[in-house]
């Protein structure tokens, strides 16, 4: 229960409620970086050789521009920022590695 002074709930009535729940270790990225095939959620994974490989990721959480990833990825990874729609799995690519915090200051995140 919680209060409802001027009574602006009515019995019977849905709303959504939003709640802040901090997460410890959690491994987040950016949600361009992924692709959806039948409901399950993917990135492209490089490995050292410059080559793609598509994993299948659970996703715990969505935040604006961000997932909280809870399978299918550690944080030694790295995976495809750009090209994700146009990349095939074993496709071999020329990359430049850009910085966790260097992705996350360009990404809309704001407060909701």
């Amino acid at each position: 229960r919680f209060p409802n002074p001027d009574h602006l709930l009515k019995n019977g009535e849905t709303g959504k409620v939003q709640m802040t729940v901090p997460l410890k270790n959690a491994l987040i990225i950016p949600q361009k970086t992924t692709y959806e095939i039948q409901d399950k959620v993917y990135v492209f994974v490089v490995d050292n050789k410059g080559i793609v490989h598509s994993r299948n990721i659970t996703v715990l959480s969505e935040m604006s521009d961000l997932f909280v990833i809870g399978n299918g990825l550690n944080e030694n990874d790295k995976i495809l920022l750009e090209g994700v729609q146009t990349a095939k799995d074993d496709d071999k690519i020329k990359f430049s590695y850009v910085s966790p915090n260097e992705v996350i200051s360009h990404l809309r995140l704001k407060a909701e």
